[in-house]
């Protein structure tokens, strides 16, 4: 497991914020707390709530909430649906499947946050 923590904007519908966002390997999903997620984004309900284990031994958090935002990260467009949760330790985590889906990779020696630019070549066929 790795997290490095990296300055990405996140903009929605309703605007964009600049923050320091932790990208953990660990987390299955990206999250990002409710307040933020209010500000910038419509807040969708999901069909069905998720529970969510935490790294605290027998804690589990439900989310009932999602939203859409694009990442801007190292001049690249990005997006990703984010669950919404009241609690969070930072204001946002970006996990595993948005780092897979992106082709992001975290090199943890120079501390750095690599996007492979051939993930980002959008193509309709």
């Amino acid at each position: 497991m790795g997290i490095l923590v990296k300055q990405v904007v996140l903009r929605g519908d309703k605007g964009q914020v600049e923050l320091d966002g932790m990208f953990d390997t660990g987390a299955t999903y990206s999250v990002i707390r409710k307040d933020i997620a209010e500000q910038i984004a419509t807040v969708i309900p999901l069909d069905e709530p998720i529970t969510l284990r935490t790294a605290e031994r027998g804690r589990q958090l439900t989310v009932t909430h999602r939203v859409v935002l694009t990442i801007w990260l190292n001049g690249y467009r990005l997006s990703d649906e984010f669950l919404v949760l009241e609690e969070l330790s930072r204001p946002v985590l970006i996990g595993a499947a948005t780092m897979q889906k992106w082709r992001i990779r975290l090199d943890m020696a120079n501390e750095e946050v690599i996007v492979d630019p051939t993930a980002t070549e959008l193509w309709l066929l």
